[in-house]
């Protein structure tokens, strides 16, 4: 592994970051513990959505945990999740976003690669990040400063265990770390991802938003993606990457990946380590 970068400290906006950090990361381990509880159960209740894509009575429990609790604390703030189609229209660059269950697939298949994801998203940038892997018990966040951290354990939602601060690591170009999508790769990631020179055993693939999280810890230093995704897919652990000094695209033109577009819909991004050689698309 390479020498860590450094992270500049963050410059909060007006708003209680401390106290926005600790609803969020407190809420994200309740939604976990329940989801557990489904995910021990042996009938999932999976149904399809209008898209097609699956929901199960997991996601559906901890929509309403999460909700409700950013609702109760934070009354004035624009809620965003994606288990209410309702919330998806409105405008702004500024508000809370929600991936209650975010890796459905993997839930169902019973691949733990699923997660709670919560984000604070200020002016189209997500600033505050949490994201929980329930069943790995991995939880990675972003402090009240901005830096992330990864949380172990033992914790409670009241009292955090033990911080490792998380810092991307310098990449080498000649062979680099690749992480991709577990459930949605494609013959066009693949081709992307082959104009790259990558390690013995430089490949992983991983589920839901723990690519990011795998980035920000210097686990790996590139994760394309070259599938649809939502941004309540992607702002959690988006922002935990910013934290570690990581950085997300888009694919096409190399600007930064921005929150608060009409239907939450994201282009093609890349996510990476500060000194990856990208490729052209």
């Amino acid at each position: 592994m390479g020498q860590f970068n450094e992270v500049p400290p963050f410059r909060s906006p007006p708003m209680d970051h401390a106290h926005l950090v600790s609803v969020m990361r407190r809420l994200a381990l309740e939604a976990g513990a329940r989801i557990l509880d489904f995910y021990r159960s042996p009938d999932l209740a999976v149904r399809a959505k209008d898209d097609a894509s699956p929901v199960t009575a997991a996601d559906e429990a901890a929509d309403r945990l999460i909700a409700e609790g950013l609702a109760a604390a934070f009354p004035g703030l624009r809620l965003v999740t994606e288990e209410q189609a309702g919330s998806h229209g409105g405008e702004g660059r500024s508000f809370l976003i929600v991936d209650p269950l975010d890796g459905t697939r993997e839930f169902v298949e019973r691949r733990g690669d699923f997660t709670v994801n919560i984000a604070w998203v200020a002016d189209g940038v997500p600033v505050l990040g949490v994201v929980f892997a329930p069943a790995t018990g991995r939880l990675f966040y972003t402090g009240a400063d901005g830096r992330s951290v990864e949380e172990g354990a033992p914790r409670d939602a009241g009292r955090p265990g033990p911080l490792r601060p998380l810092r991307v690591a310098t990449p080498d170009n000649a062979a680099l770390r690749v992480v991709a999508s577990k459930s949605h790769r494609d013959a066009a990631t693949d081709a992307y991802i082959a104009r790259y020179r990558i390690a013995p055993d430089g490949f992983r693939a991983a589920g839901s938003s723990l690519k990011f999280c795998l980035v920000a810890g210097g686990e790996a230093d590139l994760y394309p993606r070259l599938g649809r995704t939502m941004e309540w897919d992607t702002a959690a652990g988006h922002a935990v990457l910013l934290g570690a000094g990581g950085e997300v695209v888009r694919l096409d033109d190399r600007a930064p990946l921005t929150y608060g577009k009409p239907g939450h819909a994201n282009p093609h991004f890349l996510a990476f380590a500060p000194g990856v050689a990208l490729r052209a698309a």
